[in-house]
């Protein structure tokens, strides 16, 4: 039984910073690309920026230069730090990865969301 579970969403003035959490647990064999999502009411959803299992990153063009994400393999954990948040990033963040597990058997795999809301 693999889980994602993420943590550090929340309320968070202009200009402020965040930082999520994602960690992955269950019987576990390798984890590839992994990334976090976003989704605000009316919007589709959208890729905010993903990470290869050799460190390559990829970013939406919106957050380039303001969020970074990086992994620790040994937790197999991911993260996304937002500085200089700004109201139009109010969404749902979402946490993906693609695991294959100790069957060798390989699955794309989404966590709950977690609302981050930008607002004074």
């Amino acid at each position: 039984q693999v889980q994602l579970v993420e943590s550090g969403g929340g309320l968070v003035q202009p200009g402020g910073s965040l930082r999520l959490s994602c960690t992955t647990s269950g019987s576990i064999f390798s984890i590839s690309v992994m990334g976090w999502y976003r989704q605000a009411p009316g919007n589709e959803r959208e890729l905010v920026a993903s990470i290869t299992g050799g460190g390559g990153t990829n970013y939406a063009d919106s957050v380039k230069g303001r969020f970074t994400i990086s992994r620790d393999n040994a937790k197999n954990t991911v993260y996304l730090q937002m500085n200089s948040l700004k109201p139009e990033d109010t969404a749902v963040y979402y946490c993906n990865a693609d695991i294959r597990s100790t069957s060798r058997s390989l699955a794309n795999m989404w966590g709950q969301g977690t609302q981050v809301t930008v607002s004074s």
